[in-house]
């Protein structure tokens, strides 16, 4: 028998419904009953005081024998606070070099979000929604997305990524990851990510209620933890919008059927594919991306039509060094003194219709490595 001391019943729900007991919550309907339960997992359980993320843990090595879970590669850590999974790169996750592209990492980053939701009970439908949020028709949907990749793995690398998230306070969720290379332990990458609620019927952000934080905080690391410490951290700095003339665009991007998410609007993942559209060439053939961020101010949906602008940034200490283009001999790109083959720039995705902001970005690029 898997005992439950003074947990709430909303957390015992979370911990049953991973086990499949839903014919079980009954008794458990009300608040006012009391906060200590006995379910039984399995006829030979031993007696148990646990935790609800320990029962989810117990509970999930018992039930375990889907065939998802059982060819899945990952699993909740000993403390139940985080999720790690492996992934080997695939030949169609790969560029003409053979090394993942962006994004492959950040389509990597959603799943293993997602499993991370599944994994302790929440919604399977592709949401990691909570009880609340489903019964009020709430979802999780992206505001801040940024990404550093020190070095990129290559095709049949095995990786291995952990995830985590915590409070953020009214405002929403935070989620972290680290990203390894198993073969030598190395961390290839971080990335951090802001989450907030959105009514999926009406479309309009919603604070996030005393109800949800309880369901999921239980599932959160006791102490904060970060991917990037908070000193310097180039994931907080305040991108600046990009007004015209902008010296390169692409104007005239369509979302693809293809481009749609179950929340049914264009991936967050399709926002890079476009901020990349408009980099200029020799930058491209030359570096690579070493770090991203992304602000997502509005939804595009499957028949909107977005132009992509990108201008150069201007950093405090930086000087003016000559890049090629399309169309002209010569134009700037900015620099550090202390690092001459970094390259930023700052990105706008606006709708072609009436000009409003989809999206904003900065994006810095290094010397590609000689492999």
């Amino acid at each position: 028998m898997l005992k439950f001391p003074y947990c709430n019943v909303t957390d015992l729900n979370q911990a049953l419904a991973q086990c499949r007991f839903v014919g079980l919550l009954g008794p458990l309907a009300s608040r006012r009953q009391s906060p200590r339960a006995v379910v039984s997992c399995s006829p030979s359980s031993s007696e148990f005081s646990l935790t609800p993320v320990q029962a989810v843990m117990s509970c999930q090595q018992q039930v375990g024998s889907s065939l998802v879970n059982r060819l899945r590669l990952g699993g909740l850590t000993e403390d139940g606070f985080s999720y790690k999974e492996k992934f080997i790169i695939r030949g169609f996750e790969v560029g003409i070099d053979k090394i993942a592209t962006i994004e492959t990492i950040a389509n990597l980053l959603q799943e293993v979000g997602s499993n991370h939701a599944q994994s302790v009970g929440f919604s399977t439908d592709g949401f990691g929604t909570s009880p609340t949020m489903r019964k009020l028709h709430l979802i999780w949907v992206t505001a801040r997305m940024h990404i550093e990749v020190y070095k990129y793995p290559a095709w049949r690398d095995v990786i291995e990524i952990e995830t985590w998230c915590q409070n953020e306070g009214r405002i929403g969720t935070r989620r972290d990851w680290i990203l390894n290379d198993v073969a030598t332990g190395e961390v290839f990458g971080r990335a951090t990510s802001k989450w907030v609620m959105m009514n999926q019927d009406t479309r309009r952000m919603q604070k996030v209620s005393d109800d949800v934080k309880e369901e999921y905080l239980v599932f959160c690391p006791r102490e904060p933890r970060l991917a990037f410490s908070e000193k310097n951290n180039k994931s907080l700095k305040r991108i600046a919008k990009l007004e015209d003339p902008v010296r390169y665009s692409k104007l005239g991007l369509k979302p693809r059927r293809a481009d749609l998410d179950m929340n049914q609007h264009v991936n967050d993942v399709t926002y890079i594919g476009w901020v990349l559209e408009s980099i200029p060439k020799e930058i491209i053939d030359t570096h690579e991306l070493q770090a991203i961020t992304l602000d997502y101010r509005r939804e595009c949906q499957q028949y909107n039509v977005v132009d992509s602008l990108t201008g150069l940034e201007l950093t405090e200490g930086s000087k003016m060094v000559s890049v090629g283009t399309n169309g002209s001999a010569t134009a700037t790109a900015t620099t550090r003194e202390d690092d001459h083959d970094c390259h930023r720039f700052l990105h706008l995705l606006r709708l072609s219709s009436d000009g409003r902001e989809i999206n904003r970005g900065r994006t810095e690029w290094r010397k590609k490595p000689t492999r």
